[in-house]
């Protein structure tokens, strides 16, 4: 089973331009970002290498990063308004 992309260009590739330019000039975009990707990037290794965790704990990992996404596309709608 291939699984989805959900790093941020992936989902939003109509700002990559305002990406490149939040992670360099905001400091609060830049921290969400990093813990977005991090989240990702765990879940993933969970999912690829069917890892031991609940599937509670799992779903909790995936709500954060909704919501995180969620802010950061906030941001990033503002930013190009």
């Amino acid at each position: 089973m291939e699984l989805q992309q959900h790093d941020l260009h992936h989902e939003f590739p109509e700002y990559n331009d305002a990406i490149h330019v939040l992670k360099t000039g905001n400091h609060h975009f830049a921290r969400l970002f990093d813990e977005y990707h991090r989240l990702n990037k765990d879940i993933r290794r969970i999912e690829e290498n069917d890892e031991p965790v609940t599937d509670e704990a799992l779903e909790d990992m995936k709500k954060l990063r909704l919501k995180l996404k969620d802010e950061l596309h906030a941001m990033l709608r503002a930013h190009k308004a």
